[in-house]
């Protein structure tokens, strides 16, 4: 069927249809209303999940590490200083290699005490060996929460998916929902390697030394280097069956263009129309959608850029001391190519603020106009 609901509520579609069986949360703007939705369902007899009240963010995903140790498909959903305040538990449930599947509403951290949207809450959590899906629009967060849980339980590791504060969480649009039985189709219930059992009691998690604390890291990380792969494949079969994939990167705009544009989230729908417009008048411009972060697809990147001269990064997210974390994300994984083009690394739309049609094209001129960026960081709409 379709329905036209607001971005959270796509969360809370696509929750259910992924028969989750235990989720834990704590509220907080904006992401308050999936959990609430949710809550609901439970509490009426509709959606047979349990649901945990807990007193913190922490205690949220605290709760779900030990679900999904127990053997069951779990979630939870924050933003901002509630996602921050789950900081340590991240660690561990990523080192516990447990599929939990998180949302994180993008908003701005404080101080200055904000509720609107920026991505550095979820950026600043990049290190905690979770997987990191961006989303452009609805149908993209209903379709990616699916693709999460197939994604985390085939590699067994965490994923959170990402959505722009208000302008897609409290914004509706139509939506494509999928049947559950169709779902059902692609989505097998979660069958864990180590279940609890208390007829053969272990011990999970406990000290490490240092003769093996190293082969835990190890081998997260090469659970992260089959991402790509598994991701791809997931992707190809959810597109098989709904007609929908997005893969870890899109491009998009003039073929062989001589400048591109790379953003994420919300900011991608408006640079579609702006490169549109800027490819009418004859300009050589073309876009690149990034939409897994972690791991970084640079292989994918690295494919889509042959033959540009420039590329402009939008971040709507700032790493204080460096820059804009998608620019030096990118500029770190040109380094070894030995032709690289000049990256010009853009921050603007913190805290909310828009980034308007006339911002992007500003970005786009200037990385025309100058053979090299003033700077690691231009900023966007900056009232002096």
């Amino acid at each position: 069927m379709k329905r036209v609901i607001t971005g959270n509520q796509a969360v809370a579609y696509g929750v259910i249809l992924s028969r989750v069986d235990v989720i834990s949360a704590y509220p907080i703007t904006p992401q308050t209303t999936i959990v609430e939705e949710l809550s609901e369902l439970i509490a009426s007899g509709r959606l047979k999940t349990k649901f945990l009240k807990v007193e913190s963010e922490h205690s949220a995903m605290a709760a779900l590490i030990g679900a999904s140790t127990g053997g069951v498909r779990t979630f939870t959903a924050t933003s901002s200083h509630g996602l921050a305040y789950m900081h340590e538990m991240l660690h561990w449930a990523s080192g516990a290699r447990l599929p939990i599947v998180l949302v994180n509403v993008n908003r701005a951290l404080g101080a200055p005490w904000n509720i609107w949207g920026d991505q550095s809450d979820s950026l600043s959590q990049r290190d905690t060996g979770w997987i990191q899906l961006y989303c452009e629009n609805n149908q993209e967060v209903l379709d990616t929460i699916v693709q999460a849980y197939l994604i985390a339980e085939t590699v067994r590791l965490p994923v959170m998916v990402v959505l722009d504060a208000f302008v897609l969480s409290h914004t509706a649009e139509a939506v494509e929902i999928p049947s559950i039985e169709e779902v059902d189709s692609i989505l097998p219930p979660f069958c864990p390697d180590y279940p609890i059992d208390t007829q053969e009691p272990r011990a999970y998690s406990v000290i490490t030394t240092p003769d093996y604390f190293l082969e835990f890291r190890y081998k997260v990380q090469k659970a992260m280097e089959q991402v790509p792969e598994v991701a791809k494949k997931v992707d190809d079969e959810f597109k098989a069956r709904f007609g929908r994939g997005y893969g870890a990167i899109e491009r998009y705009g003039k073929e062989g263009a001589k400048v591109l544009l790379m953003t994420s989230g919300t900011v991608t729908s408006t640079s579609r129309t702006v490169i549109k417009k800027l490819v009418e008048k004859g300009l050589s411009v073309a876009g690149i959608k990034i939409k897994r972060f972690r791991p970084f697809p640079s292989e994918e990147i690295c494919e889509a850029i042959q033959g540009a001269k420039k590329i402009a990064v939008i971040d709507r997210n700032l790493s204080a001391g460096v820059g804009g974390i998608f620019a030096q994300e990118l500029r770190a994984s040109l380094y070894s190519r030995e032709e690289r083009p000049p990256v010009f690394g853009f921050v603007s739309g913190l805290g909310g603020r828009d980034i308007t049609p006339e911002l992007i094209e500003e970005a786009i001129q200037y990385t025309m106009e100058h053979p090299q960026p003033e700077g690691d960081i231009v900023w966007l709409g900056l009232k002096r």
